[in-house]
């Protein structure tokens, strides 16, 4: 995530052999500046596990939607098959100073969502709420990975309370398993599989709007696909594939 003041807030989940079982610490928010060099690190108040974030960048101070995946599991055995599994995922709105002089503090957090199901994985270390979205009516849209749906989590901005697992905005058909998430110019949810390597368009009223397209160079696994971002102007999607460490647009 790059704020506005230059500053860039990068999500760390550690695992000490990159696999399920070496998983244990809750991990943190990484600051560096616009050098690339570490300037402060972001831990404790709920963070555990952070897999993705947006955020509400109102220039000396902003507001991070952070997900996480590491509530309540607990690492598998070294070699075995069986997942850790738990129903304890939650999403947090940390408010945060964001000015150019001094790296971002950490002022306050708030646990919005709660209860999203994750659940270890030997090849993707772990699975759990994904991306993130802000719409522009204050809605903060989920990719809920396991249960294969799309959340909406209201007024997300003001939010005093835990919505829990918040209201099915589209779950299934076109979706399989959705990753990376990003809001398109004109309201709707763009969302990538892990389960197909598709691209998939949604209305917030819950209609998949556009025909689906693999967006997956690599082949039809989608799985490596994770960061997803919209040009300014709206005319490109730019996602990230991990399974060949490139970055990719689609215009």
């Amino acid at each position: 995530m790059v704020l506005r003041s230059g500053w860039v807030i990068v999500g760390s989940l550690p695992s000490k052999d990159g696999k399920p079982d070496g998983l244990g610490k809750a991990g943190c928010l990484i600051v560096f500046d616009r050098h690339g060099n570490v300037a402060e690190t972001l831990a404790g108040d709920g963070i555990n596990g952070p897999w993705d974030m947006t955020a509400l960048d109102l220039g000396g101070i902003t507001e991070l939607f952070v997900t996480n995946v590491l509530n309540g599991i607990v690492p598998p055995k070294p070699n075995s098959t069986a997942n850790s599994t738990a129903n304890e995922g939650t999403v947090l709105r940390l408010l945060i100073t964001s000015g150019a002089d001094e790296p971002p503090r950490l002022l306050a957090a708030t646990t919005i969502g709660s209860g999203f199901p994750e659940t270890t994985d030997p090849a993707a270390l772990i699975i759990g709420p994904t991306g993130v979205g802000l719409g522009r009516n204050g809605t903060l849209y989920v990719a809920d990975t396991v249960d294969n749906r799309i959340a909406a989590i209201p007024n997300a901005v003001l939010r005093l309370s835990d919505d829990g697992t918040g209201t099915t905005v589209s779950q299934d058909n076109s979706l399989n398993g959705p990753l990376g998430l990003a809001i398109a110019p004109n309201g709707h949810i763009l969302t990538v599989n892990s389960g197909d390597g598709n691209i998939v368009e949604t209305a917030p009223d819950g209609t998949q709007v556009a025909e689906t397209i693999d967006i997956s160079p690599a082949g039809p696994a989608g799985g490596d696909l994770f960061g997803l971002a919209v040009s300014l102007d709206g005319s490109a999607v730019y996602y990230v594939n991990d399974g060949d460490n490139k970055l990719y647009v689609l215009s």
